[in-house]
């Protein structure tokens, strides 16, 4: 008896060894902790970023423009605005001046929106 059990046991064992090498697998394991992980790290660096242009020459003698972007959520309009004032303040500082900051057009209503800050500012000596 006790080896119809052994023979038993062996082939239930055996047949389900080969039916779990049966299923596929997946290319890719999208499950896998370590992919989400990376997958989420790297969103969250990509929706901080926000970048800008040159700054360019406007109409008006000595008015400079410079343009800023950034996406990826509520606060993409700040990281804009902030990377644009930034320009134009070091390119003014590049300059032995400081700047005076002018007006500015925000672009880009929506979140899911790239979001832009145009600003114009002039630089003058410092005192």
């Amino acid at each position: 008896m006790q080896q119809v059990f052994k023979g038993t046991a062996k082939a239930g064992s055996a047949a389900s060894g080969a039916s779990e090498r049966a299923q596929p697998r997946s290319r890719f394991a999208w499950s896998s902790p370590k992919v989400l992980v990376a997958i989420a790290a790297a969103c969250t660096v990509l929706a901080g970023c926000a970048s800008a242009g040159d700054v360019t020459a406007a109409d008006k003698q000595g008015t400079y423009v410079v343009t800023a972007s950034a996406t990826g959520g509520r606060l993409a309009w700040a990281r804009a605005h902030k990377r644009a004032v930034s320009e134009a303040t070091d390119y003014c500082e590049s300059r032995g001046m400081q700047t005076s900051l002018g007006m500015e057009h925000t672009e880009g209503l929506e979140a899911l929106q790239a979001q832009a800050s145009v600003v114009h500012f002039e630089c003058h000596p410092k005192l």
